[in-house]
């Protein structure tokens, strides 16, 4: 039987939907439950793989403007397929200040959760997903493989839930 790309087997996630709960290890090995951080904003950020140039690129520039997520309350969440080892020491090269989560074992199975799993090549799409204070998928994007996202697009999104 032939593998079936993620969007074949797995919707995304809508807007307005409760977030698909979670639980990972960090970087440190220390576990993040997305449901702990009720009460805050959180962007949730799947990306394919730690060290590559589009993935460092697009994080990099969140590590440079973390108050534009600071300055509404939110926490940033970047997910992997790569283990918590590959993320402590990308997280050290980069000074990323922020949780890197290692969606490694299951293989994906939270980036499937949320629809951005693509089965044929092992790694995550580069989803992004602005969840509110109450849990409540607020923004959704998939960016095309090869395509990074936009900081302006996270500011427009969450100066609507500062509102």
């Amino acid at each position: 039987m032939p593998v079936q790309s993620i969007a074949e087997r797995t919707l995304v996630p809508a807007v307005g939907q409760p977030a698909p709960d979670f639980e990972l290890v960090n970087q440190f090995g220390e576990p993040v439950r997305l449901s702990a951080l009720r009460g805050r904003n959180v962007v949730v950020l799947f990306y394919p793989f730690a060290f590559s140039g589009i993935c460092t690129q697009e994080l990099c520039e969140i590590r440079d403007n973390l108050a534009v997520f600071d300055d509404t309350d939110a926490t940033v969440l970047a997910v992997s397929v790569d283990s918590k080892f590959t993320l402590r020491a990308y997280a050290e090269a980069e000074g990323y200040g922020f949780n890197l989560l290692a969606d490694f074992w299951p293989h994906g199975a939270v980036a499937e959760k949320y629809g951005v799993f693509d089965a044929v090549t092992g790694m995550a799409l580069r989803g992004t997903f602005i969840i509110d204070s109450d849990g409540l998928i607020q923004y959704v994007v998939v960016n095309p493989r090869g395509q990074a996202r936009d900081l302006a697009d996270y500011r427009e999104a969450l100066a609507g839930l500062a509102g």
